[in-house]
């Protein structure tokens, strides 16, 4: 049976959380290849809210196996507590989750470091969650000083954290000499402890230890008894370590390239690629964002879209559809449909404005922009559109929409190249249309 994958199209929080819950029904097997504890999924199920950071979407389906693959880095102290928080909410979860052995484990030292480089080499802020996850991919391609989820249970794990220790409190001392008011930092006034972390982590391991195994061996498997595999992506396409928009970007590969290198299974057992756009634009952190509008219209969508970080609570920066970026991201992954999200919140627009172009030097381009130096210096190109003023959020139809909503679904469709599949009018699971 083919692989389908959900993948963002933006700078991430495009509700993809809604559209893997959605299509889990349709499948066996849901899959979280990339990232850390920085990507918040939020899935409504009638009045009950939950919100997400490493488990899949798919956990709200007790007959899914969720499995969170050799691609993530876990913090088990989140994982764990996220575990709880579910279990509290009357959610069960035992052998219907898994995680891989492969995965590499986030230590306090992470978070440390993910301070003190986010005020490194930068005129302006990377945008990092604070949480680890950066240094983590650091060290799982320096190697020397990583750790994954199989070492936790090695009779030598004490050790290897020692020596780990012993470099990591050189390279902190060093770049704190460099930091004006660096104390303030809560941690940097004392020295890692081997013993204490050692305990704090064999607890972590036992309390893992059910849910631990070969996730790639299993999907592979999964993949010969032909069974259904959804694709949960974290956070968008254009925060694609790679191909987004580097240096603001997150540090996995968060396009549709991913899948395979974080989950073990090859690209071509995957035939169903999905992105995901909401039908405006938002950001959290820096970097360049086109379309970005600092005024009235982006305090509107960001009231309207309640446009909040899942994790951090941060404000995100809001502005109209950028075509040019979401045709660039589709390209990238390999996007068969899309799936457009929270079209509601454009209700009460007397109109709307799409990107269809940048404008570099004088000169019209249709091509996303490599460098961030360039893309921060493009003028938008916008088309505009008539708006809706009647509430879309009990339409269940495409028909139901207003004519301008159509036509404004209609014409993302044609310039991002991609058929509109599915649109949302709303988080509750209901408030779905298929095209």
């Amino acid at each position: 049976m083919p692989g389908t994958a959900v993948i963002g199209l933006q700078w991430g929080d495009e509700a993809k959380g809604k559209i893997v819950d959605l299509l889990t029904e349709r499948h066996d097997i849901v899959v979280r290849f990339q990232g850390g504890a920085n990507a918040g999924h939020t899935v409504v199920v009638g009045d009950k809210k939950y919100k997400l950071s490493l488990i899949p979407s798919g956990i709200f389906r007790p007959h899914i196996q969720c499995v969170v693959a050799g691609g993530v880095v876990l913090h088990p102290k989140t994982f764990l507590q996220e575990i709880s928080t579910l279990n509290a909410q009357g959610v069960s979860i035992g052998k219907n989750l898994m995680i891989s052995d492969r995965a590499h484990v986030i230590f306090p030292w992470h978070h440390i470091e993910d301070v003190l480089f986010n005020k490194v080499g930068q005129s302006e802020p990377i945008g990092t969650t604070m949480r680890g996850i950066g240094p983590c991919y650091r060290d799982k391609v320096g190697r020397s000083t990583a750790l994954r989820i199989s070492d936790l249970y090695r009779n030598d794990l004490k050790a290897r954290i020692e020596n780990i220790i012993d470099a990591k409190n050189r390279m902190i001392a060093g770049l704190i000499v460099d930091i004006d008011n660096s104390m303030d930092i809560p941690g940097l006034d004392a020295n890692f402890n081997a013993d204490t972390i050692h305990k704090e982590y064999e607890v972590y391991a036992e309390q893992l230890r059910p849910f631990v195994a070969d996730t790639t061996e299993y999907l592979l498997n999964a993949v010969d008894a032909d069974q259904r595999i959804l694709f949960e992506g974290a956070q968008g396409a254009l925060l694609d370590i790679d191909h987004g928009t580097f240096p603001y970007v997150t540090s996995s590969n968060s396009s549709g390239v991913g899948i395979s290198c974080g989950s073990g299974v090859p690209a071509r057992f995957i035939s169903n690629m999905i992105g995901v756009a909401k039908s405006y634009t938002t950001r959290v952190g820096g970097g360049p964002c086109p379309t970005e509008q600092s005024n009235d219209i982006g305090q509107k969508l960001r009231e309207r879209g309640n446009e909040y970080g899942t994790v951090t609570k941060r404000p995100r920066r809001c502005g109209w559809f950028d075509a040019v970026a979401v045709r660039y991201a589709s390209r990238v992954s390999g996007v068969d449909t899309l799936f457009l999200t929270l079209l509601d919140v454009l209700s009460t627009f007397e109109t709307l404005q799409i990107c269809t172009a940048y404008e570099l030097d004088g000169q019209r381009i249709n091509a996303f922009p490599s460098l961030s130096q360039d893309l921060r210096r493009v003028i938008p190109t916008y088309e505009t559109l008539p708006g809706w003023s009647e509430d879309i959020s009990g339409a269940r139809k495409f028909d139901d929409l207003p004519v301008n909503a159509q036509n404004y679904v209609k014409r993302i469709g044609e310039l991002v190249g991609k058929p509109v599949g599915l649109i949302s009018v709303g988080p509750d699971r209901e408030q779905t249309m298929e095209m």
